[in-house]
């Protein structure tokens, strides 16, 4: 992968885990989940640190783990045990291999959990498109599985074809989409908010993107050893219903939706629209507080955030939106909010006279708030 330059990440820190590693083209937010990036992958990478008054530090993982009760609440840590939400930018110069990510029930052979993902491409890091502004996602109605059979069996000769088999989407700053395990997808080239569960597998479908050859390992990763070469196997990893859907867009694609009346929201000094929503699975909303207003925000649950626009206060906190980051560095861009301070509610003040502050902030599983949003609710409520 390449990156794509528009982390505000320093040019001399593109590389700073060694050219050997690649480059940096994700920032993960709020985490408790160490990432899964082969054998030099640090002792704390891709977990999130909790900077305490005195300078010290220790890991979000672990503070969930002793005090899990104080930070998410009761409920949610008989429910769900842990902080079982992932997010992340994601930011890539081009297209990456089409692929997909198991399920619960496949990835629970390897000792994993599925992975659902969202999307959404806020338009504070998307001046710049890049490369591939385009997604292709799912497979072409009318696709069959010996269509992929065949893929899988030219793996070695070069490009195997899968992209001649799907459907590519002009990705759209200020939308989103909802990809669920077994769904196909190449993600293209816009800076991606990406909510979801906390698990990194995935299997690659495809043999070659923009000339570089995807070795066979990055299909087998997370498959059993004994079905590493059964097609047939990893061909049924596929949602194939979800895949070939000829609504595929009009199933997945996600538009924003206010989370009051505009005509409130304004007067009380801020906008707020629910980004993510739909699924039990995860949520997460983009609030913008007005130019010189102080706004109090509450929620029904712990919540992570992340500035992407403007300065201000967030309690007591300042926060503002970075231009440079060296690596390493503190920024003032992201916090984690405790159930107890979303429910009592966050005064935000805005303190420019000109600039908005926007903030993206990421739920868990189970939000209250956002349990209406989901297509089942108004049968479950009657």
């Amino acid at each position: 992968m390449i990156p794509g330059r528009r982390l505000r990440l320093h040019p001399a820190d593109l590389y700073a885990f060694g050219a050997e590693r690649g480059g940096i083209n994700e920032r993960w937010f709020s985490s408790t989940t160490k990432a899964a990036n082969g054998p030099l992958t640090r002792e704390d990478e891709g977990l999130s640190y909790v900077r305490g008054e005195n300078g010290q530090r220790f890991l979000l993982k672990h503070a969930v783990e002793v005090a899990g009760d104080s930070l998410l609440g009761v409920q949610v840590m008989e429910r769900e045990g842990g902080w079982n939400v992932l997010c992340k930018f994601f930011d890539n110069m081009g297209p990456i291999p089409h692929h997909m990510h198991q399920s619960d029930e496949f990835a629970g052979r390897v000792g994993q959990k599925g992975k659902p993902e969202a999307y959404y491409f806020p338009a504070q890091y998307n001046q710049l498109d890049n490369n591939f502004p385009y997604t292709f996602m799912g497979l072409e109605p009318g696709t069959t599985k010996d269509d992929v059979r065949r893929c899988l069996n030219n793996w070695n000769q070069g490009d195997n074809g899968i992209l001649n088999h799907s459907r590519a989407y002009r990705l759209q700053v200020g939308a989103g989409w909802q990809v669920n395990p077994g769904i196909l997808h190449a993600p293209g080239s816009l800076v991606t908010y990406e909510p979801q569960v906390n698990s990194d597998v995935f299997a690659m479908f495809q043999s070659l993107v923009e000339g570089r050859f995807v070795d066979w390992s990055l299909m087998t990763k997370d498959v059993p050893p004994e079905h590493h070469h059964d097609f047939d196997y990893l061909i049924s990893m596929l949602d194939w219903d979800a895949n070939v859907n000829p609504e595929f867009a009009k199933t997945n694609k996600v538009f924003p939706k206010l989370v009051r009346a505009v005509d409130e929201m304004n007067e009380c000094g801020y906008s707020e629209q629910w980004v993510t929503y739909g699924t039990g699975w995860y949520s997460a909303k983009e609030l913008t507080v007005f130019p010189g207003r102080t706004a109090l925000l509450t929620d029904a649950a712990a919540y992570g955030l992340i500035v992407t626009q403007g300065h201000g206060l967030f309690g007591p906190i300042t926060i503002s939106a970075p231009t440079m980051i060296r690596f390493g560095e503190m920024t003032e861009d992201e916090l984690f909010v405790t159930a107890d301070a979303a429910m009592q509610g966050v005064r935000i003040e805005n303190k420019s006279a000109a600039d908005p502050l926007v903030l993206l902030k990421h739920f868990g599983p189970g939000n209250p708030d956002a349990e209406l949003l989901r297509p089942d609710s108004q049968a479950r409520k009657q």
